[in-house]
């Protein structure tokens, strides 16, 4: 899944360190979110958005590859 999390962030004016401390994890989990290594659980998903005012669709790109 891709994200707009570093964008995001940035726009915000937050450090890795800051996004971290408001949404209560570490700032290497924030950062492996932001290079693509790990996907956020749903509740930290919906923190990242709530915390970053973007709504989740502008904030997570879904790309779904299966068949349907």
């Amino acid at each position: 899944m891709n994200n707009m999390i570093r964008e995001q962030r940035k726009l915000k004016g937050f450090s890795q360190e800051a996004l971290a401390k408001k949404c209560k994890v570490t700032r290497q989990t924030i950062n492996a979110i932001e290079n693509h290594k790990y996907d956020p659980s749903l509740q930290l998903a919906f923190t990242l958005s709530y915390v970053l005012d973007v709504p989740m669709n502008q904030l997570f790109i879904f790309d779904y590859e299966g068949e349907r």
